[in-house]
């Protein structure tokens, strides 16, 4: 983490980070710092040593009063000998003087962390960051840590945008595969014909359109994570493939004609009551037994209120440095109109919400205005200019709710299904039924 509100500084420090594996968390000022190292975890913390209400000196000290034992490096321009002993004392890595150019940097990180692993692509969005200051996820924190070095299957349950995936990663990254590929399919995403090729992949001329040979998603994960996102759209005959592929470690591509054996650590997720599933024998039992061995529930962000001023700064500082902007902020009213909404969308509403705002705002903290929450907590209802319901069929009244949902919501399908309640799948086979209809017109 740097704490400077230099732009140009910040810029520079995070490219040279990223060409070695590092990803760049940045802070205007130490209260922002501090209330970041409340919710994460940093392997370094570089601090200018003059700061807009404090310096580095006293952000050390208080770091180390909290107990946060990060190493520090204090930038400055001409520090005083007093500084430097004072800082040292405190336990600061170094005092360096301004400016840092690469090689010193570099040489600052390799102390910390001598080899590197990979990060995630992008690691300048820090995309992959779960934060909290909420006491009970992080117990939940703390427990995927104690079993993240396991074999055992996880299953984490949740509404869309709590942070499932971010829950998975963060397992894998604690783990001894975080070395290996993680890999992660959406099996909502795609029919099923296409999902079972994804998958387990297959052999050349083993259908129509299949001109190579291609691996699937267990082959791809192998030693390494295996992420099966929202698993309860997978379709019934595929889910008893998947079961064999757990049961006997080894994959049967589509076409092939030997298994291939797999090393994978399979993660699955949920934003579907799954015990309402199995009642209904859309889920098959055995398969949920098999990858419900380490069960997590990530709570909604409505139930973590004190998260939301922690998130949207995140994001008002995440999106203010990718689009280019000056915001630094948001006022006390924005906050607080954040913390009342609901958050049916969770983080991932809260962040789009965010993004939108850093692009309307005129000066440097959001406003209420710039939030443009207005009208937005509607329910979906049918549209007041569909025709009587004598002049009009069911399927019709059907496919304009549906296509009205999507209007209200932005084209976001997953929203969209929540609000209509039915599943992404759902929506999908209705919208490819629609499509089909206009193509045979």
């Amino acid at each position: 983490m740097l704490v400077d509100g230099d732009l140009e500084q910040k810029a520079a420090m995070a490219r040279t980070l990223d060409s070695e594996g590092y990803s760049l968390v940045s802070a205007p000022d130490d209260t922002s710092a501090l209330e970041k190292l409340a919710g994460e975890s940093f392997e370094l913390v570089i601090s200018e040593m003059t700061l807009p209400q404090s310096d580095g000196v006293s952000l050390l000290k208080r770091m180390r009063d909290l107990g946060l034992l990060t190493p520090v490096v204090i930038l400055t321009a001409r520090a005083t000998v007093t500084q430097a002993v004072e800082a040292m004392k405190l336990g600061a890595l170094d005092v360096v003087l301004k400016p840092l150019n690469p090689k010193t940097l570099k040489a600052l990180v390799a102390q910390i962390r001598p080899s590197p692993r990979p990060t995630e692509k992008d690691p300048v969005e820090n995309k992959h960051t779960l934060l909290t200051q909420d006491r009970r996820l992080k117990e939940l924190l703390d427990q995927a840590r104690d079993i993240a070095n396991s074999q055992a299957s996880v299953f984490i349950q949740g509404e869309s945008g709590t942070g499932k995936e971010l829950l998975a990663r963060y397992i894998h990254r604690h783990s001894r595969r975080r070395d290996k590929p993680f890999v992660a399919v959406n099996c909502s995403a795609l029919p099923e014909t296409l999902l079972e090729s994804e998958i387990l992949g297959h052999e050349k001329g083993s259908f129509t359109g299949a001109v190579a040979r291609k691996k699937g998603k267990f082959e791809l994960a192998h030693e390494g994570t295996l992420l099966l996102d929202e698993i309860s759209e997978m379709a019934f005959a595929l889910q008893s493939k998947l079961l064999r592929v757990l049961q006997e470690k080894e994959v049967d591509r589509i076409g092939g004609d030997r298994p291939v054996p797999v090393d994978v650590r399979v993660m699955a997720t949920t934003n579907r009551d799954i015990e309402k599933l199995l009642k209904e024998g859309s889920f098959r039992e055995d398969l949920f037994f098999r990858l419900n061995v380490i069960p997590f529930r990530l709570p909604p962000l409505r139930e973590r209120k004190d998260d939301i001023p922690l998130l949207a700064r995140f994001f008002v500082e995440k999106y203010s440095r990718l689009e280019g902007r000056t915001v630094k902020g948001l006022t006390e009213e924005a906050v607080e109109c954040l913390v009342q909404r609901p958050w049916r969308g969770n983080v991932r509403e809260l962040e789009n919400t965010v993004a939108r705002a850093v692009l309307l705002c005129k000066g440097e903290s959001i406003g209420k205005k710039d939030l443009s929450l207005e009208g937005q907590e509607r329910p979906v209802e049918i549209p007041a200019t569909m025709p009587a319901f004598t002049s009009i069929s069911l399927k019709e009244i059907e496919k304009k709710t549906i296509l009205h949902a999507l209007d209200r919501t932005n084209g976001n399908r997953t929203h969209a299904a929540e609000i209509l309640g039915i599943s992404v799948r759902t929506l999908r086979n209705k919208l490819n039924e629609y499509r089909e209809k206009m193509q045979g017109v």
